[in-house]
């Protein structure tokens, strides 16, 4: 990347708008029968004239199909494809996997950090790290070496767009991973009239980046937003946009430049703090045999990993998964081969091995910020179904958002005339909403299902409203 490229993460602040379904649901039962046609008149409404509606409706307990809109063709999925990492990662590596990142002792008073990718890392592990060096005996380090080798490739998808690239929700991905190589700030209203407030969540960051401020403060009658970016060259972050004043401040986060580095800097701080000074700190750039582990921290069992990627669409544990898939294929990798490509074939594999059509899908990340990614709703219905007879099946769904109680469904189907016993994934990207996942139908039998809008010129809730409507008509369903 050259130049002073910048690009502007926009987000539009405030709840999501209620279902408009919500308000307007007709009651009473309808037969299967009736589902198309009702579902029809949805995705057939002139503001969706130059859609396109991907959709399969299915009981969990067979292939009979209740509803079909070409459930067989390629659509973008966004996040959606959480749903196909998650499943190939509990299916490969097991819900108690857990990630090791260890302190081993080097040569001339030096210690080499060994990452391995763990993105739960933050300020305590770094701690629990540096007091099992103190209680060792380590007193002082001349060389702290970070060996971030252990994932291979771009740590960045070359697929992704600039705007996401630089974003907290598409930070860079690495083997030393420190909170979730994000740099968090939140942005205050003040008086009328005045820039927003911008306080950075680690003070001592505030040293090291320069903030261009266009942002304001204004009145209650108007609209809010923040657009928060930063140069890939310097250690500028640009903040503008608007809040009411009085308001409630809102957070905002960017992407770090070096994750490497900055790990390395955050560990050096801790190690300070603990009474162990540390001379030097530098990154290694090839693996190395190293000596006696001396300290060292695991991450949360990977069936945490996995309800933090699916219930909280977190992009950054989406591609960790993938990269340890690549990382611990069966097949032996080459010296230098990208960890991530090697991930999405062994994701295939998995999924082939479980039952899932691998001429339905094409992935080109772990996470769905790539608008490479195509994936047919016959392809997250056979994986959902495929999970919900496995081993892990209790592990993987429970990972998912329940609709109106957390994560990405938090705030849809709350006013529902009737309870929506829903956990599914969620999928937005600009023209782009899917949902797929499972419902308990109180008159009918539980269903799986996928419904995919893409190449629109909606609103992100005006798709999500109509997808919701459909789900709506799913908890209507009744035999007869």
């Amino acid at each position: 990347m050259q130049g002073i490229a910048l690009s502007l993460l926009v987000l539009i602040l405030g709840r999501p708008s209620a279902v408009a379904a919500q308000t307007s649901a007709v009651a009473g039962d309808i037969c299967p029968g009736e589902l198309g046609a009702q579902v029809d008149a949805i995705a057939n409404r002139p503001e969706f004239s130059r859609s396109r509606w991907g959709i399969l409706i299915q009981p969990l307990s067979s292939t009979t199909t209740l509803y079909s809109r070409d459930s067989q063709k390629y659509f973008i999925p966004a996040s959606n494809v959480k749903l196909l990492t998650t499943a190939a990662a509990l299916h490969k590596l097991g819900a108690d996997f857990r990630i090791k990142t260890s302190v081993y002792s080097g040569e001339n008073g030096s210690l080499y950090v060994a990452g391995r990718g763990d993105p739960s890392i933050a300020e305590a592990q770094l701690k629990s790290l540096a007091q099992q060096l103190k209680q060792r005996g380590i007193s002082q380090v001349n060389e702290l070496i970070g060996d971030d080798s252990y994932f291979q490739g771009s740590a960045v998808n070359p697929n992704w767009e600039w705007e996401d690239a630089q974003a907290g929700y598409g930070a860079p991905i690495n083997s030393l991973i420190f909170n979730q190589n994000s740099i968090d700030l939140l942005l205050s209203p003040q008086d009328l009239g005045q820039p927003l407030k911008v306080t950075f969540a680690e003070p001592k960051l505030a040293n090291q980046w320069q903030i261009q401020n266009n942002s304001v403060t204004v009145a209650q009658s108007e609209s809010e937003f923040i657009e928060v970016g930063r140069e890939f060259d310097r250690p500028i972050i640009r903040v503008s946009g608007q809040l009411k004043v009085g308001g409630e401040p809102e957070s905002a986060y960017v992407a770090v430049v070096n994750p490497a580095n900055n790990f390395l800097q955050q560990f050096q701080q801790v190690l300070a703090a603990e009474g162990i000074p540390v001379k030097q700190a530098l990154v290694a750039s090839n693996y190395r045999n190293f000596n006696q582990e001396l300290a060292t921290v695991e991450s949360p069992p990977l069936a945490e990993l996995v309800r933090e990627t699916n219930r909280e669409s977190n992009n950054l544990y989406a591609e960790v998964l993938l990269r340890l898939l690549g990382k611990l294929t069966d097949k032996m990798p080459q010296q230098q081969e990208d960890t991530g490509e090697m991930g999405l074939k062994e994701l295939k594999t998995v999924l082939t091995q479980l039952g899932v059509n691998p001429n339905s899908y094409i992935l080109a990340d772990g996470s769905g910020l790539s608008r490479h990614n195509l994936i047919s709703p016959e392809a997250l219905v056979q994986t959902l179904r495929f999970m919900a007879n496995s081993p892990a099946a209790s592990i993987y769904r429970a990972s998912l958002p329940i609709a109106g109680e957390n994560g990405t469904l938090k705030n849809r189907f709350n006013n529902t005339p009737n309870r929506v016993i829903l956990q599914a994934k969620t999928g937005t990207l600009s023209g782009v909403s899917a949902l797929s996942g499972y419902i308990e139908v109180p008159n009918y039998e539980p269903l799986v299902f996928s419904i995919i809008v893409n190449q629109s010129d909606l609103s992100a809730a005006k798709m999500r409203s109509a997808t919701d409507e459909i789900v709506l008509l799913l908890n209507r369903l009744r035999r007869c």
